[in-house]
């Protein structure tokens, strides 16, 4: 593993490139399905992706949401995305999906008007987080749709609910179906009852039909032309050698060392999956988190799976960065893991992300404002 130039980022060229929906725009609210606070802007995998030819793949071996994958469909793009937490996986899916407001709110309709109630969780927090007819609406639905084979309706449909199943109150009609709580994370059980009891506040009354037929206009309003892929919830080293077809292009941006709460932050999306009704805060996955040394040998894994489904010439990008409490750096770690891999990826750039935008990026969301460790972007290609 060889580093061939080091470019600033000013020497970028950003307006070469075909233009991508504004930030609001209807065409890119799909890729907003859900609030989730892991993700890069959509301008960095679209920008990479100008560059591609008609018939490239794309992989995401950490694709969280599915920016990645959202970004190859608007250029006409395969691509693969994976990750180890359901959650993540299920929202990703829907970046690839198609299907009309209308089809999603009538199998929503179907669902709560047919076959008995669902068994409920029990407990203060499900007293207080939901009224006791929206807990039985998500009761019957999490159990459709964990039977229900995952056509583009049904997985619409269940991101659409993730995306709604938490969140903070608001004066007119509701956007979300629980108590007040963040958008982004469950809260833990025990804190929410805390503060819920001391503030005297209910759970309000949702008609959930008319918040899933709401957000389902909202965010399939204009719908981006399918392009192929799927998406796999999966350990990435485990998975990517499964893969059938060669890809030109990987996009992704790993977890950075010692970010370990993905599956605890969302024990709430994962009940409505399937996991039981508790909130755990073990961390299962392949990345481990006991060492620089090991995470390292963690990401090799990855590169050195992925190296072996590329085809020669392939382009790897990676943004990847550090939590401040944690005060590592991330480009001898992540240098690290490339050499460790031994795959043949040659790095020709490593660039500063720039300042991030207070909603777009992983380091801001556990510091205090000035306080994120800078992220960089790392360019490598495969070769022989």
């Amino acid at each position: 593993m060889t580093i061939v130039a080091t470019i600033p980022l000013e020497s970028i060229n950003r307006a070469d490139v075909s233009p991508l929906p504004p930030r609001g725009s209807s065409l890119g609210r799909l890729n907003a399905i859900c609030p989730y606070y892991t993700m890069f802007p959509l301008d960095f995998p679209g920008r990479i992706l100008a560059d591609a030819h008609d018939n490239d793949w794309v992989l995401d071996p950490f694709c969280g949401r599915g920016t990645t994958l959202f970004a190859a469909r608007l250029r006409g793009l395969g691509s693969v995305g994976i990750d180890i937490n359901p959650v993540a996986a299920a929202l990703a899916s829907a970046k690839l999906a198609s299907a009309t407001a209308d089809d999603v709110t009538s199998l929503c309709e179907q669902i709560l008007g047919s076959g008995p109630e669902a068994e409920q969780p029990q407990g203060d927090f499900w007293e207080l987080a939901y009224h006791p007819n929206t807990l039985a609406d998500l009761a019957k639905l999490r159990r459709a749709l964990m039977r229900m084979a995952d056509d583009s309706t049904t997985v619409l449909l269940r991101a659409i609910v993730l995306g709604i199943l938490h969140g903070p109150l608001r004066k007119g009609a509701p956007t979300y179906l629980s108590n007040q709580m963040p958008r982004t994370y469950a809260s833990k059980p025990d804190s929410a009852v805390r503060f819920w009891h001391s503030r005297g506040m209910k759970p309000p009354e949702v008609d959930t039909l008319d918040a899933v037929r709401r957000r389902a206009r909202f965010t399939l309003a204009e719908i981006p032309t399918q392009a192929p892929g799927c998406v796999r919830a999966a350990d990435a080293a485990a998975e990517i050698p499964s893969l059938d077809r060669r890809f030109q292009w990987i996009i992704t941006s790993p977890p950075y060392y010692g970010m370990r709460t993905y599956s605890p932050d969302q024990w709430l999306r994962s009940w409505f999956l399937g996991s039981d009704p508790l909130a755990t805060y073990r961390v299962p996955g392949h990345l481990q988190h006991r060492g620089l040394e090991r995470f390292a040998e963690g990401l090799a894994d990855v590169w050195r799976a992925a190296a072996a489904r590329c085809v020669e010439g392939a382009r790897l990008v990676v943004r990847f960065g550090a939590l401040p409490s944690v005060g590592n750096d991330p480009m001898k770690l992540l240098m690290r893991s490339l050499e460790l891999a031994n795959a043949g990826w040659t790095v020709y750039s490593i660039v500063t992300a720039g300042e991030p935008s207070e909603w777009s990026r992983q380091a801001t969301q556990f510091s205090t404002p000035g306080g994120y460790v800078e992220e960089i972007d790392c360019y490598a290609r495969l070769d022989a």
